[in-house]
Parts: C-alpha cells; sequence; structure tokens
C-alpha cells in the first residue's frame, strides 16, 4: 500500500474513533503515531475523561485484541505476565498466559501498584516478551500498552521510576472536553438506545503490521536527523534539567516524526513532523533540578524553549522527495 493509501486509511480509522471518542484530534493523532511506530502510550488524566474508553476504540477500530489490567497496590507481577499452574491429570506444569498477552493492553492506573509490579511490564513494553521462571514467552504482535495515571490524587500512589517513563513513546492527555464536546456527551447520554459509545472494526491485525512496516521506511534526510539530534542534545544543556533526554529518547523521536510524516501521507520526514510530535515524546523524559521543581518548571515549557532555539533546517523539495 503506498503512503497516501495508508494515510486515507489511518484517517479513517481516527475518524471512526472520533465517532465514540470526544477528544482532540491532535491527541488521537499523537496515539495512532505511537502505535505506528511500535511505541507505548502514557495517558494521564483525572478520573472520567475517557481513557478506557479511547484505548478500546483503538483496539477495536484496528482489528486487535484487547485486555484491561486494573492496577492495584496488591497487584503481583504473576498476575499481569500469567504463571506456570499444575495440572494433576497430566502431572505437569503448563504455563497460564496473563493478560499482557493481548495486542493492546491497558494497564489502568498504573501508579496504583507497587514498582515491583510496575517492573513486570518493563521486560515485555522494551522486547515483547516475558520471562516466567526461567523461560522466555514471546508477545503476539502488534504489541502496544496504554498505561493511565491519575496526576491529582497521590494517595496509594507510586510514582513510575524514570526507567520506566522512558519506555513509553509518547505521553499526553485527553483532557476535557470543549462546550461543543460537553454538549454532545449529554445528548449521547440521553439517547436511551445507545447510552455507550461504540466503533467498528476499520482494518484488521494484518494491515496494523502492514503500516508499521511502511512507517519504517518513511525517509528522513541528513538535516533532519541533525535537527532531532539537535533538539535532545540542547535538552540536555538546559540549566533547568539534571537529567535530559536519553539516547532511546533520541530514537523514539526518530521513529514518532516517521510516523507523523505517514498521518500526512508523505514518504519524507519535514522538521514539522519532529516538532509536532518532539512535546508528547520528549518532555516526560525530563529530569528537572530540585530548583525547577520548586518554582513549577513544566517539562512540556522546557521542551517549547529548545524549539524556539534549535535552528530548524531549511529543506528544499528536490530533496525531501528522494
Amino acid at each position: 500500500m503506498a503512503v497516501p493509501d495508508t494515510a486515507e486509511t489511518v484517517r479513517a480509522v481516527i475518524d471512526e474513533i472520533r465517532s465514540a471518542v470526544i477528544a482532540d484530534p491532535t491527541v488521537l493523532e499523537e496515539v495512532t503515531a505511537a502505535i505506528l511506530a511500535r511505541g507505548h502510550v502514557l495517558l494521564e488524566d483525572v478520573p472520567g475523561t475517557g481513557k478506557t474508553l479511547t484505548a478500546r476504540s483503538f483496539a477495536t477500530a484496528l482489528g486487535l485484541e484487547f485486555s484491561r489490567i486494573q492496577f492495584t497496590p496488591d497487584l503481583m507481577p504473576a498476575d499481569i505476565t500469567g504463571s506456570y499452574i499444575f495440572e494433576e491429570g497430566a502431572e505437569e506444569f503448563h504455563f497460564t498466559p496473563g493478560p499482557v498477552f493481548a495486542n493492546v493492553v491497558l494497564a489502568d492506573e498504573i501508579n496504583r501498584a507497587p514498582p515491583k509490579t510496575q517492573s513486570a511490564l518493563l521486560e515485555a513494553m522494551a522486547e515483547g516478551q516475558v520471562t516466567v521462571d526461567g523461560e522466555t514467552h514471546a508477545l503476539p504482535e502488534p504489541f502496544v500498552v496504554i498505561a493511565t495515571q491519575n496526576p491529582v490524587e497521590q494517595e496509594g500512589t507510586f510514582e513510575l521510576p524514570e526507567a520506566q517513563r522512558d519506555r513509553f513513546m509518547i505521553k499526553t492527555s485527553l483532557g476535557y472536553p470543549d462546550a461543543d464536546g460537553t454538549r454532545e456527551l449529554i445528548d449521547r447520554r440521553a439517547d436511551r438506545d445507545h447510552p455507550d459509545p461504540t466503533v467498528d472494526r476499520v482494518v484488521d491485525r494484518a494491515a496494523v503490521l502492514d503500516f508499521q512496516e511502511e512507517a519504517g521506511t518513511i525517509t528522513v534526510e541528513d538535516p533532519v536527523r541533525d535537527y532531532i539530534a539537535d533538539l535532545c542534545r540542547a535538552t540536555r544543556e538546559d540549566g533547568r534539567v539534571e537529567v535530559g533526554v536519553s539516547p532511546r529518547g533520541v530514537q523514539r523521536l526518530f521513529e514518532a516524526a516517521r510516523a507523523r510524516a505517514v498521518l500526512d501521507g508523505r514518504e519524507f520526514v519535514v522538521p514539522d513532523d519532529v516538532s509536532r510530535i518532539a512535546r508528547p515524546v520528549l518532555a516526560h523524559r525530563l529530569v528537572l533540578t530540585p530548583e525547577a521543581s520548586v518554582e513549577g518548571v513544566s517539562r512540556r515549557s522546557i521542551v517549547e524553549s529548545v524549539l524556539g532555539t534549535v535552528s530548524v533546517p531549511a529543506m528544499d523539495e528536490p530533496a525531501a522527495e528522494q
């Protein structure tokens, strides 16, 4: 499938999701870009903004298997990965897969589980596999974790460690709907025959894998590669930042920019693709200095500052089309 055709199909997926999820289209594009780039998503929102509906709608529209894990303080790693159970008839142990064995896994309120349980997702997110009792089990492809956390309520929660935050390609927020969106919510609830919005399948698993393969073929010219490197390096040089964007973060920005180009139907990346996706890719990877934290400096404002100071390369048309 040519990139313009892929873009048209992916847009149809987003439009179908919008029929159920009332959210800023930019946020849905960011989640879509992460899926195309084989990345994971962290949704940070207060309860009731549609995070679960969003994850389920993406799985349905893409024709993928969906699983939901409710993170709680007593959740154990085996509750996520699965475990070996003794079968009396066969007199042997057999592996029972946990809920992580799905294409789209919703890790709901991930910060409510202790770090040991949170870390059970690390191998799955990084390598697409889990190891239980010394045996490695491959996860299905595609594999996407959409995790949620509440940024307001902190009692009984455990902050995600930097190593795990770095595993998420995108961190974004659905936010509250605008006036028109709020009214639409009321109108939907008034329809007693269809109180809960649903979506239809638009593509299947094979198509999603093809989209991911295609995103990996998008051309990124040297000036844009330098631009990505300069942006990430600039985060490490900012005086308000203790730990800047990691090498993994550089790679994720590169991959997300290619996926962003696919959404626009282009076979090459332009600097605007990088700048449009940089905020949700880079901000959550920054560790601020204690002084900056006390002063209430936001990570996104630092990314905005970097985008405003790093020179944007000029791209001529012939180079972009090669």
